[in-house]
């Protein structure tokens, strides 16, 4: 590109008006999570995800004390020993049911984690993104074309020594 295409792509954008970036938000048709309700986005909080796993965690321990039938393990042996055919289909049916019921409490136990985890990752990400953004826009005040009316030099750099011509 010319220098002289530069100069005068800058001088059509001046005309047009003064733009600057916008860094603090954007504008609210542009926004994903703005609430609308036909948007059909996924929005979820810190609270959702908290809720989520702390039922997931109730459950796991609803499960660890109400669904372990530990008696039909005795049951299931007694019968055995007692050369009931029952005692072994109790044994087999108990040993399966431990099974399912330990699948079942570790997607809990996954699931309780798992969104805390999440919550603590988003948080991080947001703390992340907010120290980048501030100081986008503190470099983005570094760029500011007002620094210095046309023709002038920049004060920032000072007054250039004179040399003695002795």
């Amino acid at each position: 590109m010319a220098w002289d295409e530069w100069e005068q792509l800058k001088t059509s954008a001046a005309e047009k008006g003064s733009t600057q970036m916008r860094l603090n938000g954007l504008p609210p048709e542009d926004r994903p999570n703005a609430g609308s309700s036909t948007g059909g986005f996924l929005k979820v909080d810190q609270q959702d995800l908290a809720a989520i796993g702390d039922e997931a965690f109730k459950l796991y321990n609803r499960l660890w004390t109400e669904a372990r039938v530990t008696s039909t393990d005795t049951a299931g042996t007694n019968l055995t020993s007692q050369g009931f055919d029952l005692g072994s289909a109790l044994s087999h049916v108990s040993l399966r049911w431990d099974k399912q019921l330990a699948s079942l409490m570790d997607a809990c136990a996954l699931i309780s984690n798992h969104m805390e985890f999440t919550e603590k990752t988003h948080q991080g990400d947001e703390i992340f993104i907010e120290r980048h953004v501030s100081s986008i826009q503190a470099l983005d005040a570094g760029f500011d074309e007002d620094w210095a009316k046309k023709g002038e030099k920049n004060p920032i750099y000072g007054e250039k020594p004179k040399k003695d011509k002795d």
